[in-house]
């Protein structure tokens, strides 16, 4: 049976196989440690409680109806508020679109600003851009980042390639690195698109930035910056992605969030009213009332991002301890999020039992084998197979399984040939 061309070109998230077909294993009686989807074991992680008896309660109130296109009208007044307190942002209710996550609001964004063939500006290693250029027919400039700049895009790197561009896709903690913008470094890129968008005609496209945001309450000891308190000119210009998803470990609860310039949110409404991706009713009915208790949300954040950190500091001083020993390997400290970056740098090594480890891709497969440690190699995010770099999400495991499992890498690693 004959599908469309972008059916038949479409590729599948890489980090969800790699993560199911660890699943498979581990369904077969393996023990792996796995480090590779961005989510949380709600047995290690649980969302906040108040959150989720709010949730049962809204559903036993009978808010199982459609919920308005562009979110409750609480939740769009909490989100302001937020944003006011948190960022020093000012917004209005109509530049607030509600949506299932973070996801559908990126896609509509997307499909918002893009015609075919447009060109889309965005750093390698970063989440799922590559894949929403193909979904929505742009040119996709991936733009290779480096462990010197821990990974985020400089102004210096993105210029050459602005002149003609409709959108820039940034992220700040980053996914899959877990880092983040400097001030200096955010300002820089912020002015030159305000240069760039001087040079365009009116009849041109601006060139927007997409900015997303949805780790910015999982920092480590660093401010978070945004563009807009940065260079406010820049306002109608910016749309953010936010929401609880990461925050709050409720991935599965699926609210999100984006604001910005009405002119494209109400663009954004009317493209995810037709795809119906609304967070559900009772949900956001939830998400209002909590959230707009900041002392509640600030006690769950000060317990969570402590666990969080705790993970992703044994990890990183587990890896900083087999580079002391002599192992080809490194990590870039945690800055935020719930992701560390390793460096195995193993490619080209001979196995036991004779294969050549050919790419990253083998090098995750050997240690998936041989040390039950699952991982998303950086050609999942945008980057050669030949990169050495990789992602390791903290979320699915606990600061137990970390401890067991870097013996287990360190003999795997000192099998290699």
């Amino acid at each position: 049976m004959n599908v469309s061309l972008l059916a038949n070109t479409l590729i599948g998230s890489e980090i969800i196989k790699i993560g199911n077909e660890v699943n498979d294993m581990k369904r077969k009686g393996a023990q792996i440690a796995n480090l590779t989807i961005g989510d949380f074991d709600s047995s290690i992680f649980p969302i906040p409680k108040p959150l989720e008896e709010a949730i049962v309660k809204a559903y036993r109130e009978g808010h199982t109806n459609y919920p308005p296109a562009d979110g409750i009208l609480p939740l769009r007044e909490t989100v302001v508020e937020i944003l006011k307190d948190r960022y020093e942002l000012d917004y209005s209710l109509n530049e607030i679109l509600i949506a299932g996550g973070s996801r559908p609001l990126i896609y509509a964004l997307y499909l918002a600003l893009i015609d075919p063939g447009d060109k889309v500006i965005y750093p390698a290693p970063s989440w799922n851009n590559n894949h929403y250029c193909h979904l929505s027919s742009a040119n996709g400039i991936a733009i290779e980042t480096t462990v010197e700049n821990n990974f985020m895009p400089t102004a210096n790197q993105l210029k050459p390639y602005l002149k003609g561009a409709t959108l820039l896709a940034l992220c700040s903690p980053l996914n899959p690195t877990g880092t983040m913008f400097t001030q200096q470094q955010l300002e820089e890129i912020c002015d030159i698109v305000i240069e760039e968008n001087k040079s365009r005609k009116a009849d041109e496209k601006p060139l927007y930035i997409m900015y997303d945001q949805i780790y910015s309450l999982l920092t480590f000891d660093k401010e978070h910056v945004n563009p807009v308190s940065l260079r406010p000119e820049l306002k109608d210009y910016v749309i953010y992605i936010d929401g609880i998803s990461k925050c709050l470990a409720a991935t599965g609860v699926r609210v999100g969030w984006a604001f910005g310039s009405e002119k494209v949110v109400s663009k954004m409404k009317s493209l995810l009213g037709h795809i119906g991706a609304w967070a559900p009713k009772a949900e956001q009915v939830a998400v209002a009332d909590y959230f707009k208790n900041k002392t509640l949300v600030d006690e769950f954040l000060t317990s969570f991002k402590a666990q969080v950190q705790a993970s992703l500091d044994e990890l990183y001083n587990g890896f900083q301890h087999l580079k002391s020993d002599g192992f080809a390997v490194d990590a870039v400290i945690p800055m935020g999020a719930i992701y560390l970056t390793l460096k195995i740098d193993y490619i080209g090594k001979t196995t036991p039992t004779g294969d050549l480890l050919k790419n990253s891709a083998d090098v995750n497969f050997y240690l998936i084998k041989e040390a039950q440690t699952a991982i998303v190699p950086f050609s999942a995010f945008g980057n050669d197979e030949n990169m050495p770099w990789f992602r390791a999400s903290i979320g699915g495991c606990s600061l137990q399984d970390i401890k067991d499992m870097m013996p287990r890498i360190k003999t795997a690693l000192g099998k290699l040939k």
